[in-house]
């Protein structure tokens, strides 16, 4: 028997008919599965019809697995245009029975009428557990690692959308997932979503369902790899030491003529029953930003600008020089240079939550806006999958926590965050949750700006690659740390 089953959408483009004549030209091809949500006339050698619902349904893989014969299993995800490069089959199938992985994944092109580019993609770490992940159009399993991995794990839940996510952490388990570093096949570049909408599409309210779907079934993985965290949680310590202030605003800003000023007037606009101060920490901007920090703090007694001696710092760095400077009040809650506060009250919300229950963080949510705040798809981002029994385990999964961010001082000074100018607040935030509650507010506090200033705004795609590991590598060491606390 040849080792490969191969399953694929139907798609009535002529495109289609095209790739299934170029795998089935292929010597290691035993039987194609066309999968389509209602009867089509489709005849070809090697092909099988199957009605059904869309591939990452429970229903469809279940049945795939029915009739599967073969060793191999090759997904193709998407009924994309694609080109196989020649070989590329055959390279597949050597680096699986090399590498005995339980899923093989490659590298491929990016096909335009400009030529072909090459796509790199990220590999695969422990903390690689994103249902997002990218791993291009055309994934590898090995039969036999399914198979045992259902059959020590569990079968995939009643699930509609997230069954491949299912599957896919299940041969995780106890089989290596391997990064084939070479582009084996070419996909023609069609509009897809922009970067905005990639970064916010698991926030939109209409894929509620499916987060949950999706929590449901990390949860359990977690379970299985021994780093689920029930809800129970440490006390914050009282600390008797006197502060300047209840609470410290802090800004760090490199660059931002264009929006400080705003930035600021919404720090100063707050309304509390308590004292507060301000701390931008200007990291040696060069475009004027240091001027009107100036001019400000002449007018304000309670705003405090400092320029660190180092120049290294990044965002985290910059929030370490402001948690331990001597004007830092008990509590500190974040403000971007190029963000506002949604009204005058947000300050004092934030920080009754910090008082009254047993936080060490507290996250609010916020609106995203245009330049002209202006409010813009998706509209208000309120992170309502939190739970506070689930939510620690849950964070792991997704990209970020929400805005505006509140601390207990104490305990960050001793925590700290990573000097790093992307992911050091979800790195802070899954440290924190990993021993202490964290509170949410669901009322939108904040005006998040959308615009070509932002530090995520049109990033390439090896920024984009970089970033992702980078909170991959991040959510890994958190995982390893909490697999010590289950150990215990």
């Amino acid at each position: 028997m040849k080792p490969f089953t191969i399953v694929i959408p139907y798609r009535p483009e002529p495109f289609f008919k095209k790739i299934l004549l170029s795998l089935m030209e292929s010597r290691l091809v035993e039987r194609m599965m066309i999968l389509a949500q209602e009867p089509v006339h489709f005849h070809m050698d090697k092909c099988h019809l199957l009605v059904t619902s869309p591939l990452p349904s429970h229903k469809t893989l279940g049945l795939i697995m029915d009739g599967i014969r073969t060793k191999y299993l090759l997904l193709l995800l998407e009924a994309q245009q694609i080109s196989i490069e020649p070989k590329a089959l055959e390279r597949f199938l050597e680096v699986a029975e090399s590498t005995k992985a339980g899923m093989v994944y490659s590298d491929f092109y990016d096909q335009s009428d400009q030529g072909k580019t090459n796509h790199p993609l990220n590999d695969y770490q422990l903390g690689s557990v994103r249902d997002d992940f990218d791993f291009g159009a055309i994934i590898l399993f090995s039969v036999p690692a399914i198979q045992r991995a259902l059959e020590k794990y569990g079968t995939i839940p009643e699930v509609e959308i997230s069954g491949l996510y299912d599957l896919r952490l299940k041969v995780s388990i106890d089989h290596s997932i391997y990064h084939l570093k070479e582009p084996l096949y070419s996909v023609i570049k069609t509009e897809g979503l922009s970067s905005d909408g990639k970064l916010f599409a698991y926030l939109d309210p209409q894929h509620r369902a499916l987060q949950k779907e999706m929590e449901t079934i990390f949860t359990e993985y977690l379970k299985n790899i021994g780093a689920y965290l029930p809800p129970n949680f440490k006390e914050i310590e009282q600390v008797t030491k006197s502060f300047p202030v209840e609470t410290s605003v802090i800004i760090p800003v490199r660059n931002r003529k264009e929006t400080i000023g705003d930035a600021l007037k919404s720090a100063l606009s707050q309304e509390t029953d308590f004292p507060f101060n301000i701390i931008v920490v200007d990291n040696h901007s060069k475009d004027g930003t240091t001027t009107i920090l100036s001019d400000f703090s002449k007018q304000y007694f309670n705003l405090k600008y400092i320029v660190p001696e180092r120049t290294d710092l990044g965002i985290g760095g910059c929030w370490n020089e402001a948690l331990q400077h001597k004007a830092c009040g008990r509590y500190v809650v974040q403000l971007d240079s190029d963000d506002l506060y949604n009204g005058n009250r947000t300050l004092q919300k934030m920080v009754d939550m910090l008082r009254q229950g047993n936080f060490a963080m507290v996250i609010g949510s916020y609106t995203i806006v245009n330049e002209r705040f202006e409010e813009i798809p998706p509209g208000l981002i309120d992170h309502r999958e939190w739970t506070d029994e689930n939510g620690r385990n849950n964070a792991l999964r997704i990209n970020g926590l929400g805005a505006p961010r509140a601390f207990d001082t104490s305990l960050m000074r001793k925590i700290g965050f990573l000097n790093v100018s992307y992911g050091e607040d979800y790195a802070a935030a899954l440290r924190i949750c990993r021993e202490y509650r964290i509170g949410r507010i669901y009322e939108s506090l904040y005006l998040c700006r959308r615009w070509s200033g932002n530090t995520d705004a049109g990033i390439s795609l090896e920024e984009l690659n970089r970033n992702n590991t980078f909170k991959d590598a991040i959510r890994t060491e958190e995982i390893l740390a909490r697999q010590k606390i289950v150990q215990k």
